[in-house]
Parts: structure tokens; sequence; C-alpha cells
């Protein structure tokens, strides 16, 4: 697969839809507030809902959380969730751009374990936004067929793949207090 058409896309601020473990994905820069407000507007999602970042590996995502509010007794329980289908709610950093926590002192990660996602964002050199594709309160798309006529030319992209064998949304935790947000 030729990743110039995804770099570009990513690169110009259009939105990407992508497998993930479950259903497919919508996504963007992460950096570009533009690019998440024209995902939120065709998702019809507030912003103070705060959305997920996904990533081939942690070092991708280091620069949203704020690492050293990690405390070191509890680092080995938190990291040892990835790779996987599991996010997880962790201290976010200062700077940390609002219309990705929505406001919260939180960001939402994941390190996947999905590997045409894990590609995408290796080939992408970075984190991106990962939010199912779909309009809020209606059901997640889950072949790029489904999207292509749901979303059309709202997309800049959209990778060809299959999504994994995960049967719902991941799983979301806040490991530091083993809480569940969404099961």
């Amino acid at each position: 697969m030729s990743w110039q058409a995804a770099k570009a896309a990513f690169a110009a601020g259009e939105l990407l839809a992508y497998p993930t473990e479950a259903v497919f994905g919508l996504g963007c820069d992460p950096r570009n507030e533009a690019a998440v407000m024209k995902l939120l507007a065709l998702k019809q999602r507030p912003v103070e809902k705060g959305l997920i970042l996904v990533a081939a590996d942690y070092s991708q995502l280091v620069r949203y959380v704020a690492d050293l509010k990690i405390p070191q007794d509890k680092r080995f329980s938190v990291f040892s969730h990835w790779p996987g289908p599991i996010t997880l709610l962790l201290p976010a950093a200062p700077d940390a751009p609002p219309w990705l926590t929505g406001g919260r002192q939180q960001i939402a990660v994941r390190v996947t374990a999905h590997e045409p996602t894990r590609q995408l964002c290796k080939a992408l050199g970075s984190a991106i936004v990962s939010t199912s594709a779909n309009r809020s309160g209606e059901p997640a798309l889950t072949t790029a067929a489904e999207v292509r006529q749901e979303f059309g030319n709202q997309l800049g992209w959209v990778m060809e793949d299959e999504v994994g064998g995960a049967s719902g949304p991941s799983k979301i935790i806040d490991p530091l207090t083993q809480e569940i947000v969404r099961a």
C-alpha cells in the first residue's frame, strides 16, 4: 500500500477513515485544530466530549501526556494494557489542546495492536485522532464501502482494509484509579 495519499491528506488537514479493532474510525492530525473541528462537525459531536488518540507506540503519545504524573509504582500496570484495544485516561500534558481533552485534565490514548492502524500511524509518524466512523447516535460503520457511502467526498483518504475481531468499541479505563469509564 502506498502511504503517500494518506500522508498528503493528513498534512492538508483532511479527514482519514481507517479500520480499528472493532469498527472503522475517523481521524485527523491531532495538532490541527481546524481538522479536528471539521471532524467534530461531521460527526455532530460536541468538543466537550474529548477525543481518543491512537498510536503505534507510546512515543507517539508522550507529547500529549503528562508522563511524569504517572506514579512510578503504577507504570507497569498502566503500560501493561498495551498494545491492545484498551483506551487509557492519562494525565494530560499542560499544553495538550483542549479540542482533544474536552477541557479536562486527562487525555484518552491508546496504543493499538490492530496492524493496519499501527501501520498508518507509523507511516504518518504521528498519533491520530480516533473516533468511530458514524454520526453521533448512529451505529458505527464497519467497512470502507459503508464509510464511502455515508461520508463520500467529506473524507480525504479511506484505507482499504478490514476491522479487527473486537466485538465493540475500546474499553476506556483510568489506570490510576482503576475506574472503568466505558466497558
